[in-house]
């Protein structure tokens, strides 16, 4: 391979849950078996991404999930049921963050459009806007045409 190409190659970054690996492949980066890795899907802990012909190909997340689940398993001592259950809760807080993060985006979109439009207000008519107070708590009732 010319030295061009192979610095080509390696400038290349493989994306993180791109399913390139086959499972031998997957197997030896994790330091497993290939069936303990078919156990593995079939028990749901990790579930790689298929070719049209029904093949296993891992990404590199996968690979990191293996050595977790292998991880838990050894040195923590925790069963496999155990482990889908750390996996499942560990995915949700993970959506649970992205929704977060996005929720604050929009917040401060909507702040930035108030922000906005208080600023577009022409000064004359800002000295006729009355403060809104949501401090207060206090309650106001109002009987039209009582007489005293």
């Amino acid at each position: 391979m010319p030295p061009g190409r192979a610095a080509a190659d390696a400038g290349r970054a493989v994306a993180e849950d791109a399913p390139v690996f086959v499972i031998s492949v997957a197997a030896e980066l994790a330091g497993m078996h290939a069936q303990t890795l078919r156990q593995y899907d079939r028990l749901g802990l990790v579930s790689p991404g298929r070719t049209p012909g029904g093949g296993r190909r891992y990404s590199p997340r996968d690979v990191a999930l293996l050595r977790e689940v292998q991880r838990l398993s050894q040195e923590d001592g925790v069963n496999l049921a155990g482990i889908k259950r750390i996996i499942d809760l560990e995915s949700q807080v993970e959506a649970l963050r992205a929704r977060v993060h996005e929720l604050l985006e929009e917040l401060q979109h909507s702040e930035n459009r108030r922000m906005a439009a208080e600023a577009a207000v022409p000064a004359a008519y800002r000295a006729d806007l009355v403060p809104h107070r949501r401090s207060s708590s206090a309650l106001v009732v109002w009987r039209p045409g009582a007489a005293r």
